[in-house]
């Protein structure tokens, strides 16, 4: 299969054009988080800033349940379709990163769950995905389909906001700690682990993408994988914001005592 980019416009004039320089096009993939990624976002700063109540945070880690839940089953469709031994032996440490392997390793789902418990929600409920608001699992489902449906090298590509990711992550452990009664280090484990997988992650799918992005659309499909998954994220944010800042909750979702 062809690489297809997001952007067919922007893909179609750089047709033809020789491949960006290693370093440029690296420069490129890092330049989208400064511009898109949800760190930017209001919820983001109201989260990380004790603006929230204990309900509004309740809201944030359920749906963010769904996000988690789905990236086991989204690294599983690029493993299947990989021929390169190499990839597959890196891309499976990452399944287990999150679903967990051994006694006493339980993975980065069960450390959300922790969270989600000391928030005081009911974990069944959590896991059966019942009081997630629609677009946050429109927004996952996306995700998922499209690292199993575009070429192999995008969709590893689109992994690529762990580039941006312990930024974000340093920032909730010490804003969530500092700001919310309710929140204590035991449920931050999540975040703390993240900080030693994310950048090993990041610069292996990175590496590999700055290897076999060969064309100039190629590079750019890449380029726009990190864009669409920076919507992604900023989208579940999006919905959260309208759902549990401005009031609008749909119908069936989960609705906060507090």
């Amino acid at each position: 299969m062809n690489p297809v980019s997001l952007e067919k416009k922007t893909a179609e004039r750089r047709d033809g054009e020789p491949p960006m320089p290693i370093a440029e096009f690296e420069a490129a993939v890092r330049a989208v988080g400064p511009e898109r990624y949800h760190d930017l976002h209001p919820f983001h700063h109201m989260l990380h800033g004790g603006k929230l109540n204990k309900g509004q945070v309740q809201a944030w880690a359920l749906n963010r349940f769904c996000y988690q839940s789905a990236v086991p089953r989204k690294d599983a469709a690029l493993v299947s379709r990989a021929y390169d031994r190499e990839l597959r032996r890196e891309w499976t440490h990452r399944i287990l990163d999150h679903d967990g392997f051994l006694p006493g390793e339980e993975g980065g789902i069960e450390r959300w769950l922790v969270l989600t418990d000391g928030l005081g929600l009911d974990r069944d409920y959590v896991i059966s995905r019942r009081g997630a608001l629609p677009a946050t699992i429109f927004a996952v489902e996306a995700y998922v389909t499209f690292v199993r449906e575009q070429p192999l090298t995008i969709a590893v590509a689109s992994s690529l906001t762990e580039l941006f990711a312990p930024k974000i992550h340093k920032e909730r452990i010490a804003g969530m700690l500092e700001n919310y009664s309710f929140i204590d280090d035991k449920v931050m484990a999540y975040f703390k682990r993240r900080l030693m997988q994310a950048p090993r992650d990041a610069d292996f799918a990175l590496n590999y993408i700055l290897k076999n992005a060969r064309t100039r659309e190629e590079q750019q499909a890449c380029i726009d994988a990190v864009r669409f998954k920076c919507n992604v994220l900023w989208a579940q944010l999006d919905a959260l914001y309208h759902a549990y800042v401005d009031g609008h909750i749909p119908p069936g979702a989960f609705r906060p005592e507090s």
